[in-house]
């Protein structure tokens, strides 16, 4: 250092002596200072989610600066997501970042693209894939808790008729599990919906219902251009392959996209909104924050005068608060495609008290069963019947039952001779269904082909349990046989009690074995048993014989889907 400070002096010493010796000649011009050498030039990539699948951007850089962005999105929707495509390079380039604003009406494109300028610039801190952190779930404690069961049945015209002029219709149920305290306030909601339509409904991923056997099938748009490509096959082959394929909303998972994101994402947002509130409270927040046209959540600049004027009457803390659910949720809580705040209320009214003190996982599950039969009417119309169970269970953290709560609906073609059986007649246009009104056995008619008559079934519709002590069956009624096999499962886990299912019942018929089968097999397996398991079983046949699996419904596969769709809740009761 000490070398090259002397250096340094010496020239400068020199340069001085130079300068002082040329006094009478031109002042020699000052070197120019060299111009900071141009950054190299470089290219970067990223990678987001879209609407309709993976978004990219290719980022031009000279040093910190962004010159240059082009975004590609094949899968995108045309005039949906296209204009944000087009919009936010220039917008990134500008302000020289991916922190820009997203643009209005394609909100997840615009956040798939903002991602993917993130990932590009930063990819360590914004990786592609996206790592999902695992949520650490806050504990939920309450002095008392209650579970309820819901649903909300309602039939929907549309939307719009085929290409052929044949109108589309659907069913719609929304289911909502809610853990409730003492006090009704929400500490956990889960809802889920089935939505089946006619096969010419047009949505890829819809489930399908072509009406009864025997009703001409239906048109269906196979490959979903809005073009028929025929008719359902009229068969009871093609009846049980529709009702088994069928999967609610949940189930059909991120494929079942609308608006600004999936169907799921969106229930989870309003989810989180309401747990925390009163039945009352979340009927009072639905009036007051969304629109009394479509039950949308309101939302500034509206075109629409009522909506405009109510969200303007709003205070800005509800404003700021309106705009936070929007960003997650912006789809109906009750429009022609079902009624959420219902299916809630309709929990809150179920509720029952638990006798428990922990939890560490909620879930909730369905299982759809077509049934043929039973039998004819004295027309020599065929029986038929569509079946689900909904299983709501409570399971500790080595997947044990601690909590659980089954419910059914069954729903008949009306020439079903029992009292108290919801029907279904088929879609509006299919001819109505032999119908046995004095439940006689014998048909007193057709039932009317109407809208009005499909309307009014569906919203009739009631399950198992809401049926009541009216509804019995075997040794006693439906809901108390349930309660029965629930108190079996109590303490066991899924696959305990799938081991205990295929043990204990009948191959034949699912139901629980007895002493005295005149079946060969059934009394074979029964006489494998030691003398404790006959005991036990001899303690459940008196409060339980009917099926937990045949055509009726499959009860173990509904408790299997509730633990595979469980969520982490870790609750405690004091």
């Amino acid at each position: 250092m000490k070398k090259i400070l002397s250096l340094l002096l010496t020239a400068t010493m020199v340069l001085g002596l130079a300068a002082c010796g040329n006094t009478d000649s031109e002042t020699p011009e000052t070197p120019e200072t060299p111009s900071e050498t141009p950054g190299e030039e470089e290219t970067l990539t990223g990678t987001g989610e879209g609407y309709g699948g993976e978004v990219t951007v290719t980022v031009t850089k000279i040093g910190d600066e962004i010159t240059k962005v082009t975004a590609e999105g094949p899968d995108e929707t045309q005039g949906v997501g296209t204009p944000a495509l087009e919009q936010l390079p220039d917008k990134f380039v500008e302000a020289n970042s991916a922190d820009v604003d997203v643009i209005a009406g394609a909100t997840v494109t615009s956040r798939g693209l903002i991602y993917a300028m993130k990932n590009a610039l930063d990819p360590d801190a914004n990786p592609w894939p996206i790592v999902e952190e695992e949520e650490d779930p806050s504990n939920v404690e309450a002095s008392d808790v209650l579970l309820g069961f819901g649903i909300a049945s309602m039939g929907r015209k549309g939307p719009g008729a085929d290409d052929k002029e044949t109108q589309v219709w659907s069913i719609n149920e929304v289911l909502a599990s809610v853990l409730f305290d003492g006090e009704g306030k929400i500490l956990h909601l889960n809802v889920d919906q089935v939505e089946v339509a006619t096969p010419n409904y047009d949505g890829e991923g819809m489930p399908h219902f072509s009406g009864w056997p025997g009703q001409g099938g239906y048109n269906i748009d196979e490959d979903h251009d809005e073009k028929v490509d025929g008719v359902t096959e009229d068969t009871e082959e093609n009846f049980l392959a529709e009702v088994e394929l069928w999967q609610t909303k949940r189930e059909r998972g991120d494929d079942y996209k609308m608006g600004i994101s999936t169907w799921t994402k969106q229930m989870d947002a309003y989810e989180e909104t309401f747990v925390g509130m009163t039945i009352e409270e979340i009927e009072e927040w639905f009036e007051k924050y969304t629109s009394d046209r479509n039950g949308r959540p309101l939302k500034d600049g509206s075109e629409d005068a009522e909506d405009k004027a109510k969200y303007d009457a709003l205070s800005d803390e509800d404003k700021a608060m309106l705009a936070d659910v929007t960003t997650s949720a912006t789809m109906s809580l009750n429009d022609s495609h079902g009624n959420i705040i219902a299916a809630i209320r309709n929990a809150y009214e179920n509720r029952m008290g638990l006798e428990i003190t922990e939890a560490e996982a909620a879930g909730f599950g369905v299982s759809f069963m077509p049934r043929v039969g039973p039998g004819k009417d004295d027309q020599d119309v065929p029986v038929y019947s569509l079946n689900q169970v909904f299983a709501n269970t409570l399971f500790d953290s080595e997947g044990r039952v601690v909590a659980i709560h089954v419910d059914q609906l069954e729903v008949a073609t009306p020439n079903y001779d029992g009292d108290g059986m919801p029907h279904f007649s088929g879609f509006p246009g299919q001819g109505g269904y032999n119908y046995d009104e004095d439940h006689d056995e014998k048909v007193d008619g057709m039932t009317e082909d109407t809208e009005e008559n499909f309307f009014s079934e569906i919203e009739s519709w009631m399950t198992k349990r809401a049926r009541g002590k009216d509804y019995k069956m075997g040794i006693s009624t439906w809901e108390e046989q349930m309660d029965g096999y629930e108190e079996v499962f109590i303490g066991k886990t899924v696959e305990e009690i799938e081991e205990w299912f295929d043990k204990y019942t009948s191959d034949r018929n699912g139901r629980a074995l007895k002493d005295g089968s005149e079946d060969a097999e059934d009394k074979a397996k029964y006489d494998a048993l030691s003398d404790e398991e006959k005991a036990m079983l001899a303690d459940v046949t008196a409060s339980a014989t009917m099926s937990l699996n045949d055509a009726h419904g499959d009860i173990i596969k509904a408790i299997r889907a509730s633990f595979e769709n469980r969520e982490v809740i870790n609750l405690s009761v004091k």
